[in-house]
């Protein structure tokens, strides 16, 4: 843990993350669900909340889960160590049907599920990563008290690798970064990216979706130090938000 020269308020945290197995999906429909290479900053975000404690949510019997309006402040920076393979899963997905959509087919399959579909859905393979943060020290403390099983307060759920049957095999601070290529927004008026641009969802809004900020993200080449532009402030703010 680094005090940040920039801001002696906060200090500069690195975690390496490893998973087996991953899946960040952006919102999409279709019959194929692809993956971003890495977590969005919004994911990173929810996840270093998840692991210091924090509930982002207000009361959960609203139609709409909002989130609180009194969330830390966090600067998050994301690089990937190695890129990871690309594998395919084929499964059969069951929808739930709105209105009288469908229910002719009822009949044919006798009480079974009458609405299935193949989809296609992306997988990472060796997921390999390094996030950065700038926070408050009693934040970092407390992501750091999460990691070693010494934080007394109640989560939600696991820290997932984007999809709630993938697990990280580890999540580790450190001081000495590997080499790795770190994701920026892609400058205006920049007509030339690195291989492996994304679009990556800063921040949600969750009374309207069309409000939510997403961003082409492009790596750096291979390097120590997350470039300034990598850095990126959530929350955003907006109402509803996530």
């Amino acid at each position: 843990m680094m005090t940040n020269p920039k801001n002696k308020n906060l200090v500069e945290q690195f975690f390496h993350l490893k998973a087996p197995f991953a899946s960040f999906r952006p919102f999409q429909s279709g019959a194929s669900r692809s993956s971003t290479p890495v977590p969005s900053p919004s994911t990173v975000y929810g996840l270093l909340l998840n692991i210091a404690g924090i509930e982002q949510r207000t009361e959960l019997t609203n139609p709409v889960t909002l989130v609180r309006s009194d969330l830390p402040e966090i600067e998050i920076a994301i690089a990937q160590v190695s890129q990871p393979e690309i594998a395919t899963l084929a499964q059969q997905l069951h929808q739930y049907l709105v209105g009288e959509s469908g229910k002719e087919l009822a009949e044919k399959t006798y009480g079974s599920k009458y609405w299935i579909a193949p989809v296609k859905r992306q997988v990472l393979v060796g997921l390999n990563l390094v996030i950065g943060m700038r926070a408050e020290k009693w934040l970092c403390d407390c992501i750091l008290q999460g990691l070693n099983g010494e934080l007394d307060e109640s989560r939600y759920g696991l820290p997932f690798a984007g999809d709630n049957n993938f697990l990280f095999d580890s999540i580790e601070p450190i001081d000495s970064l590997p080499m790795a290529r770190w994701y920026s927004p892609l400058q205006q008026g920049n007509r030339w990216a690195e291989r492996g641009y994304c679009r990556l969802t800063v921040w949600i809004n969750r009374v309207d979706n069309s409000k939510t900020q997403v961003e082409v993200f492009t790596p750096s080449s291979f390097c120590l130090r997350p470039p300034n532009s990598s850095w990126i402030q959530l929350p955003k703010s907006g109402i509803g938000s996530s």
